[in-house]
């Protein structure tokens, strides 16, 4: 990769781990929903301004916004709304090295759903000691299994987020135009669960942190990191933009520990290392710098 996108990379890395404090951050007078709803919908507008001012243009066919719903439900409102439900429970940091992942439940995904993505012997060693990795972590570290496994199931959904992304690719959407049909079809998925249950008409007006928190995380980890994402991918490569999997649990605990003074258990940190030596070998970059 270029120089350029290595920073682009090491700040997509930070604004993706900086998520996790912003949600953690605005839970402290937010409930969950109020905080992915805003997330999703500041994000569609700027993201919708973005696209008017380009002039890139919307969707016009039926099929492509169901897709775009679809993507929104699996790649937004699923995982954002989970992610933010466990953080009531667990740190920013154990989310983040838990959303890490998400990779291995892609290789099970794509090697159930696709013809072309089939798991390896290399694969299955990557998963098996993945697997490691999160019985690691939760017999031991948080005391808090229900939140991880929460944690799980919204790495699972965007697992299956990136194998239906794959369609678009086929149906023509310009990337930019995909990530804000995503998110505004997850502003609109999410309203009415959104209004029945935080009725923010009642909810107090949060202070001054607190909104900065929502703001952060609607325009930097998700519109301005979208916009990063889909220029990675066009320039440097799916491959090369996995390597964003090492790097958020190491921003999102920096942060964590830097700002709010926590700390990772043991077990946290040993889950970590079986993870990120699974996602290596998955990657294969490194064993086969080792072996030449």
């Amino acid at each position: 990769m270029s120089a350029g996108n290595w920073v682009r990379l090491l700040v997509l890395a930070v604004l993706w781990g900086g998520s996790f404090l912003f949600v953690e951050i605005a839970l402290t007078e937010l409930p969950p929903l109020s905080v992915v709803w805003a997330r999703v919908a500041l994000a569609a507008m700027i993201l919708g301004t973005v696209v008017a001012v380009t002039g890139q243009g919307l969707p016009r066919r039926h099929r492509d916004w169901a897709a775009l719903a679809v993507m929104g439900l699996l790649n937004n409102v699923i995982p954002f709304s989970l992610f933010a439900l466990a953080q009531g429970q667990i740190t920013g940091g154990l989310a983040a090295i838990l959303n890490a992942t998400t990779p291995l439940f892609a290789l099970v995904v794509a090697h159930l759903a696709t013809a072309d993505e089939r798991i390896t012997r290399a694969k299955t060693i990557g998963l098996t000691v993945g697997l490691g990795g999160v019985v690691v972590m939760t017999g031991g570290g948080s005391g808090a299994p229900g939140a991880m496994a929460m944690c799980l199931a919204a790495a699972l959904s965007y697992a299956l987020a990136g194998v239906w992304g794959r369609r678009f690719r086929r149906l023509g959407l310009a990337p930019l135009t995909s990530a804000f049909g995503q998110v505004a079809c997850a502003s609109l998925i999410l309203l009415p669960l959104w209004l029945w249950q935080d009725r923010p008409w009642t909810l107090p007006i949060p202070s001054g942190p607190v909104l900065a928190a929502v703001l952060g995380i609607a325009a930097l980890s998700t519109a301005l990191a979208y916009l990063l994402y889909f220029r990675l991918l066009a320039e440097a490569g799916a491959v090369n933009l996995l390597l964003v999997t090492f790097l958020i649990p190491l921003s999102a605990t920096a942060l964590g520990a830097l700002i709010l003074g926590e700390r990772l258990h043991l077990a946290e940190v040993a889950g970590f290392g079986l993870i990120a030596l699974a996602l290596s070998v998955i990657d294969g970059r490194l064993w086969r710098g080792v072996r030449t």
